[in-house]
C-alpha cells in the first residue's frame, strides 16, 4: 500500500515545462519501474522528545501556569524549525516553535538549550518570556508562530498568526529579529485587505533576499506568506510596505487528498497553500516560486516577476491564470519543502514515509523524483524542513522536524514513546547515498 499512493501518477507523464525552463524537452513516455532500496537510508538525529520540555523565568511561574491552564504539558506540538549558525563560529543556535493550538501553550517560539529534561531537551522562549507571557493580551509580542525563517543575513522571520485556539487576539504580523543582537528590527502587521477575518490562518514564510550577503545589503527583500485555512498566499513587498493576496484554482486543495495517511493512520483536512520555497539566485533560471497545498498533489510555479508586481493580481480569482506553471503530480501529499542553492527540492512524502528529492531543472515526473531516506518510524509527517549553511565549510545541511502529527489528530499519541524528532544530514551526503553519520 504504501507504494501503490507514490506509484499511482498522472498518465499525461509529458510535462512541457518552458515557462519554468528554458530548453528541457518533454521525455518520452518511457518510465521505469519505481523500486525501493533494500536498505533504509538513516539521517542523524540531533534532538528527540516524547512530549515538549519547557523552561520558566521561575519554578513559581510554572506552577501559576500549570494552576491557570496557561500550561498544559500535553498540549503543545512543534511544528517548525531553524537553524542559526553564528558568524563568530560559535556553535549552531536551534529554534523550535509551537502554536498555541491550545491554551496550554507558554510560549510558540524557542530555543534548544542544553539542558535534559525528563522528556527530551529543555526548551526556553525567544526572544524572551517576556515577548509570550501576555497570551494575546499584547499585540506588540508574539501569539502564535507557526513557522520561522531564518536569511543568509542572520535574521529570523517570525509569522505570528495572532491567534489562541483558533481565536483571534491580534492581528497576523510578520516579525524580524537580528539574531546577533536578538533585537526587534522590523514589524510588519497585515492589513485587513490581506487576509480574510475568521478564516486565515498564517503558518508559513518565506523571505526571498534578492541582495544577499556578502556584496549585498539586505534590504530587498519579498516574503511569502502561506494562508491555508483562506487558500491564498500573501506577497509582501518589504521596501514598498505593501502586501496582496493570491487565491485562484492553483491555490486550492483537491478534495482527493483531504484525507491524510501516516503509518496507517489517517485524518481529515483541506488545506491550501503550505509549502514555500523560490529559485535559488545563480543558476541561470527564471525565477519562481515553487509552491503546493497540503492537501493536493499538484506542484505548482509562478514567475517572481509576475507574483511581485502588485498591478497583475487586481482582477481577483482570474488574475495572471496563464502565468501559472504546473510541474506535475506526486500522487500523494507533501507537507514541507526546501530548494538547495544548487536547485535541488526536497520534500517528505507522506506515503511512503521518506524524504524524496528532485532537481529543479528537470521535469517533475516520476522517473525524476528519488527517494533519498525512507524511514516509516522517524520521518512520520516531517513538518519543518530548512535547508541552512554550515559557515565552516560552505555545505548545506538539510535539517527536519517530523512531530507524527496524525496520532495528535486521532489521539493515540503516548507520550511514553519518542514523539518528536529533529533530524539532520548535508544535502550532498543525502543526493550521492553516503548516508548522514
Amino acid at each position: 500500500r504504501r507504494i501503490l499512493h507514490f506509484v499511482i501518477w498522472l498518465t499525461l507523464q509529458c510535462l512541457c515545462l518552458a515557462q519554468y525552463h528554458y530548453h528541457i524537452k518533454c521525455p518520452k513516455n518511457n518510465h521505469p519501474e519505481f523500486k525501493f532500496p533494500s536498505e533504509y537510508k538513516e539521517l542523524q538525529r540531533v534532538y528527540e522528545w516524547k512530549n515538549l520540555q519547557y523552561g520558566f523565568p521561575s519554578e513559581q511561574e510554572r506552577q501559576e501556569l500549570l494552576r491557570n491552564g496557561r500550561y498544559n504539558p500535553g498540549s503543545p506540538i512543534p511544528i517548525d524549525i531553524d537553524v542559526y549558525y553564528p558568524t563568530n563560529g560559535a556553535r549552531p543556535r536551534l529554534f523550535v516553535t509551537s502554536p498555541r493550538f491550545g491554551q496550554g501553550v507558554p510560549y510558540s517560539l524557542a530555543y534548544v538549550t542544553d539542558v535534559q529534561g525528563e522528556n527530551g531537551t529543555l526548551l526556553q522562549a525567544y526572544p524572551s518570556y517576556q515577548w509570550h507571557s501576555s497570551h494575546g493580551g499584547n499585540c506588540d509580542g508574539l501569539t502564535s508562530v507557526y513557522r520561522v525563517h531564518i536569511d543568509a543575513c542572520g535574521q529570523m522571520w517570525i509569522l505570528d498568526s495572532g491567534e489562541i485556539e483558533f481565536m483571534q487576539h491580534c492581528a497576523p504580523q510578520v516579525v524580524v529579529i537580528d539574531l546577533a543582537t536578538n533585537q526587534l528590527i522590523h514589524r510588519y502587521r497585515l492589513p485587513e485587505t490581506s487576509y480574510k477575518a475568521k478564516v486565515s490562518r498564517f503558518v508559513n514564510i518565506f523571505a526571498d533576499i534578492r541582495d544577499p550577503p556578502p556584496g549585498g545589503q539586505c534590504k530587498d527583500v519579498f516574503a511569502y506568506l502561506a494562508d491555508p485555512t483562506s487558500k491564498a498566499i500573501v506577497v509582501y513587498d518589504v521596501t514598498g510596505q505593501q502586501s496582496w493576496r493570491i487565491e485562484n484554482k492553483f491555490t486550492y486543495p483537491d478534495a482527493r487528498f483531504g484525507t491524510h495517511t501516516v503509518a496507517g493512520e489517517s485524518f481529515e483536512l483541506l488545506d491550501g497553500p503550505l509549502a514555500l520555497s523560490v529559485t535559488p539566485l545563480g543558476l541561470g533560471l527564471r525565477r519562481h516560486l515553487v509552491f503546493h497545498a497540503l492537501s493536493n498533489d499538484l506542484e505548482v510555479a509562478i514567475p517572481l516577476d509576475v507574483l511581485n508586481n502588485a498591478t497583475n493580481w487586481r482582477a481577483g480569482l482570474s488574475a495572471s491564470l496563464s502565468e501559472f506553471v504546473t510541474l506535475g503530480r506526486r500522487g500523494v501529499q507533501c507537507a514541507s519543502h526546501a530548494i538547495s542553492r544548487k536547485g535541488f527540492l526536497f520534500c517528505g512524502f507522506l506515503e511512503p514515509i521518506g524524504i524524496f528529492g528532485w532537481d529543479i531543472r528537470r521535469p517533475y515526473t516520476r522517473e525524476n523524483v528519488r527517494l533519498l531516506a525512507l524511514n516509516p518510524d522517524t520521518l512520520q509527517f516531517v513538518s519543518g524542513m530548512k535547508i541552512v549553511r554550515r559557515p565552516s565549510d560552505g555545505r548545506e545541511e538539510l535539517w527536519l522536524l517530523s512531530d507524527r502529527l496524525q496520532k495528535i489528530f486521532a489521539g493515540t499519541i503516548d507520550y511514553a514513546e519518542i514523539n518528536y524528532r529533529v533530524l539532520r544530514c548535508d544535502v550532498d551526503d543525502l543526493l550521492q547515498g553516503r548516508g548522514c553519520f
